[in-house]
């Protein structure tokens, strides 16, 4: 039997980030991460790296994840695991060690999916301070750097794909552009920060045309390329006088682009419940802009708090507190999925 009170464990590690966290209820007791800082000198993940910096912090994580919640291994009610998407070594240990856990203290295992948890996030509490959570039916924009999505969430499980990009990810279209510009990786926040002190409207590039609520993020990456090129030739120090201005537009236009088409299914499904997700979620100028639409158009919208928008095991584990709840545990052969669509 279920308990209406349940103490969760979620483990998160689809990519980078070895993340724990512990739940009563759907009150955060702790949230632990470990980055892997060895990634930025290549300017981007490298998967093996990736599953073997997993190796060495998901212990220590575990350890200082029961710590801070105070709360020992045996009263655990669940643990739930993300099983995909994301990369496959990644999974591999987070997954492993979940089972592992799981066995050895006969404890319950739940598989998460990671699009989903991003979404379920905004249902997290935290002790002391104010709890304001969507309400049903919602639209969530959920931006990372594998994902950019709409999905209309009806309740905690049924969820609908309303829109979603055909090729990059805006959080990739992100990264890539910072890479040309030589900005360290991860590049949305260097991006977000120097933005602030450029003209959005200096230089103008291409706002994709897909059908319906989808995106398109490649054609961006295209033209900043070209454009860099050219100006290069012309100035070879062109990036370096004009860094602010350039970050400031394309920022203005991947945010254009991923506002363009919420405004369009907000219409479609007559919602005024908005929420995003996703660690672009972070991204300051892209709040700013949501906050200047909820203005115009009456929307009541929902920000996970910063921790919760990157990859974390407190997303994880309340979207395990559901399924906990709604009697929809795995079994010990639960295996990941790289691929796996929940939509």
């Amino acid at each position: 039997m279920s308990k209406t009170e349940p103490i969760i464990l979620g483990i998160e590690s689809s990519c980078d980030d070895t993340s724990i966290a512990i739940l009563k209820n759907q009150t955060l007791l702790s949230n632990v991460t470990a980055s892997q800082k060895v990634h930025e000198e290549f300017g981007g993940v490298v998967p093996e790296l990736a599953s073997r910096a997993h190796q060495s912090n998901i212990v220590p994580t575990l350890n200082k994840a029961l710590k801070d919640a105070n709360v020992a291994i045996n009263e655990i009610d669940a643990i739930a695991v993300t099983k995909g998407p994301g990369l496959l070594g990644s999974l591999v240990v987070g997954v492993s060690f979940a089972k592992g856990l799981a066995m050895a203290n006969n404890i319950p295992i739940i598989g998460i999916d990671h699009m989903q948890a991003h979404i379920l996030a905004h249902f997290i509490k935290q002790p002391n301070k104010d709890f304001n959570a969507p309400k049903f039916p919602f639209l969530c924009l959920t931006v990372s750097g594998g994902h950019s999505q709409i999905i209309k969430v009806n309740n905690y499980f049924e969820m609908e794909l309303i829109g979603q990009t055909k090729d990059d990810a805006a959080g990739e279209a992100f990264d890539k552009i910072s890479k040309m510009l030589g900005l360290p990786y991860p590049g949305g926040p260097h991006i977000d920060r120097l933005a602030k002190l450029g003209d959005p409207k200096k230089y103008v590039f291409p706002i994709s045309n897909m059908p319906a609520y989808n995106y398109s993020f490649s054609g961006i990456k295209t033209a900043v390329m070209y454009f860099l090129q050219k100006q290069l030739k012309n100035d070879p120090n062109f990036i370096k006088n004009e860094i602010n201005n350039i970050c400031a537009s394309v920022q203005f236009t991947i945010i254009k682009m991923l506002l363009q088409k919420l405004k369009k299914a907000a219409r479609a499904t007559n919602t005024n419940e908005i929420a995003i997700s996703g660690g672009v979620a972070v991204n300051s100028e892209l709040r700013n802009q949501i906050r200047v639409l909820s203005a115009k158009h009456n929307w009541n919208t929902y920000f996970p708090e910063m921790q919760f928008c990157t990859d974390n095991g407190a997303m994880i584990a309340i979207a395990g507190h559901f399924k906990y709840l709604n009697k929809n545990v795995d079994t010990i052969n639960l295996v990941p999925d790289a691929r796996l669509k929940f939509f």
